[in-house]
Parts: structure tokens; sequence; C-alpha cells
């Protein structure tokens, strides 16, 4: 009778214990970058989940904003966010910060009704709105991080602006988990027509080459939309491979385009196709000093290649080290930049492929775009 007994209780506690609520059974901390993967409910009312949204609440900034390259889920740099919230220099759109973490705090108010991830998120929606420029564009840093600092360029480098369009669309149109927001359809306007300026300046930014549109740069002049350098090896040039790309797969994807966005299209293509490298390759080795190394080689049929940055006088491959010095040739500049830094890529021919059966598409098969041009 007594084992019985035993048995029972053991059963019972079993059951309940199976039976305790997620987010009250002990949890390990988790990175941000996991726990911006995570999708399943059960992780969103988890402490897990609670602990990185309230970490991404208590460092908001003032302005709205976040500061970038933070793991809320570890070990936040407080020191440093702090020093941020006392001068209101630091929130920005760099390296996904701001929207990725709306991003999370949305869906956290989706699954948990939390009431303070909804009022996080709508003062991150100000901020973004606000830090827009008359001109569509959007800075690094709002407010810049000192006088006639780059921050405040209207940045398209590492995608920063049109991942802040992209963002706003999606809210724009209501979809989940922005729809359990209850944004007035005022607000969601709002971010369309934030949206449509943004368009806007990308077209008056697109670097016009007699009369013709080309392609763009990292960064842009705010006052007058001119290629402006960022650091000191990102200097005023054409972007080949790498922002570009984005820029004309966000054009690609407007309904209904006009003329203006048409030929911004075919200037763009036109130009990558004119200055692919070609029957050359990246070449990784190790050098002299046991290092490992990369330098650009002969490759009969290789894929075709671009560059990184062209010069905007003869449109030739560019490169540039922390002297700030341009150079033709990879190989002349420092080993730390010459192989910590993105300076050719393969992305344009994905968008070279679609562009004529985009053409037929939507231009009802009038393509701009010809190879026998």
């Amino acid at each position: 009778m007594r084992k019985s007994i035993v048995l029972l209780l053991f059963v019972i506690c079993t059951t309940l214990s199976a039976q305790i609520p997620v987010d009250t059974v002990a949890f390990v901390p988790m990175s941000w970058n996991q726990a911006r993967r995570q999708t399943k409910y059960e992780w969103f009312i988890s402490k897990q989940a609670k602990a990185v949204a309230d970490g991404i609440v208590k460092y908001q900034l003032p302005t709205g904003g976040w500061v970038k390259n933070q793991d809320w889920g570890l070990n936040p740099d407080s020191v440093y966010i702090s020093q941020c919230m006392e001068t209101g220099i630091g929130g920005t759109i760099d390296n996904g910060a701001t929207y990725h973490e709306m991003e999370f705090l949305a869906k956290m108010y989706y699954y948990t009704n939390l009431i303070e991830y909804r009022i996080a998120f709508l003062n991150g929606l100000e901020y973004l709105l606000t830090m827009q420029y008359p001109n569509g564009g959007w800075p690094q840093f709002y407010p810049a991080r000192g006088k006639d600092h780059y921050s405040s360029h209207i940045t398209f480098n590492d995608d920063a602006m049109v991942n802040v369009m992209k963002f706003l669309l999606d809210i724009s149109r209501n979809v989940e988990p922005y729809d359990m927001l209850w944004l007035k359809p005022e607000q969601r306007e709002i971010c369309k027509k934030a949206y449509d300026r943004g368009v806007e300046c990308i077209l008056n930014c697109q670097i016009m080459v007699d009369g013709q549109p080309t392609v763009w740069c990292q960064q842009h002049d705010e006052h007058t939309l001119q290629p402006a350098q960022a650091r000191a090896y990102e200097l005023p040039s054409f972007c080949g491979a790498g922002e570009t790309v984005t820029i004309i797969d966000l054009l690609l994807s407007l309904p209904n385009p006009d003329e203006r966005i048409n030929l911004a299209i075919d200037g763009a293509i036109r130009w990558l196709e004119n200055h692919k490298i070609e029957d050359k390759a990246i070449e990784r080795f190790t050098n002299a000093d046991g290092q490992p190394d990369i330098r650009l080689v002969d490759r009969p049929g290789a894929p075709a290649l671009w560059a990184r940055f062209y010069d905007l006088i003869n449109a030739e491959p560019l490169f540039c080290g922390r002297d700030g010095i341009p150079r033709k040739h990879i190989e002349d500049i420092e080993y730390e930049r010459r192989t910590g830094y993105s300076w050719f890529g393969t992305q344009p021919q994905h968008l070279i492929d679609l562009y004529k059966d985009w053409s037929a598409r939507v231009l009802d098969n009038y393509i701009l775009y010809d190879d026998e041009k």
C-alpha cells in the first residue's frame, strides 16, 4: 500500500512538472543572433525570449533607436550604451541595428501581448521616420556622430537604407507580425510614403554620365546627392559588386514601374554588363609570411567578376587601404585591408540573367537592354 501511494505521488508530481508553463522553467541565456532565428510560439513565451526582449527595451535610446553590434541576449555593453544615452548619439541603422530590434519586438508582442514591447516598437518607428531626410534618404547614424562626419551621408553601404525601406514597406502592408500591432491606417500610410520617398531618393542619387544613368556609390552627400566618402578606404566611386545590386533588386520588385524607373534599371544593368571582369578569378593562397592571402589571377572561362569600387574618372577597378590612397591593383594595398574587406563579387550576374525576363514581363516585351547594342 505504501509503495502504491509513493508511486502515485511520483506520477502526480511528474505530470504536474510537465505542465509547468515554459516561461517558469530555468533557462540558459541565448545570443542575439540565435534569438533572431527563432520561429516557434513556445520559444517566444519563454524566459529566454523575455530576457532578450527586456534587454532591448531597457537599452533603447531616448531617440527611439538602438546602438549596433550588441548581444542583447548575453552581454550588451552597458557602459557604451549609457554613454550613448547621455550624449544622444549612437542610434543607427548600420549592421541591421534598430529595425532588427523592432522586428523582434513585434514578434514578442504578437505572441505575448505585453504592452511594453509595442511601446518600444512605436518609439523605434518614430525614430526611423524622423531620421529620414526630406529628400528621402536615410543617414547611417541619427544624430550624426559629429560635425561633417560621414555618418550623416545617405547610406546604401551594407544595404542599410534599402533594408529600412523594405521594413517600412512590410509595416505598411500590415503583414505578420506587424498586423497585431494594431497600427492605424494613417500610420501605415506614413510608412508607405516614407518608402516612396526612399525610391525617389534612389533615383535622384543614381550617378549620371553624359546624361545616362549608371550605378550608385556606397554613400551620397545628404545635400548634393553626389557620391561621398565614408571610411578612408571607401572613396567616392561607382559601386559594382555590392550595394548597387541590392538597389537594382529593389527597383525590380516595384509593381507598375514608370519610364524613369525602367530607364534607371536599364542604365544600371547596361553599366554592369560593360564593366564586368572576365577570365579572372580570386585565388586564395599562403603568402611568403605564411599568412592566408588573396590575389587576382588569370582563369579563362571563370565566372564574371565585378569590383566593389570603380573610380569616377575612368570607371576602372579601385582599391584603397587605410591611407586613403587609391590604387589600381588589390595587391598594392596593405594586407589587413586586402584580406579584411569584400573587394570583388559575382552578384551582378544574377541580375543580368533576370533582366530580360523582367523586361519582357513588366515592359510587355519592350526590352531596353539589348546585347547587340
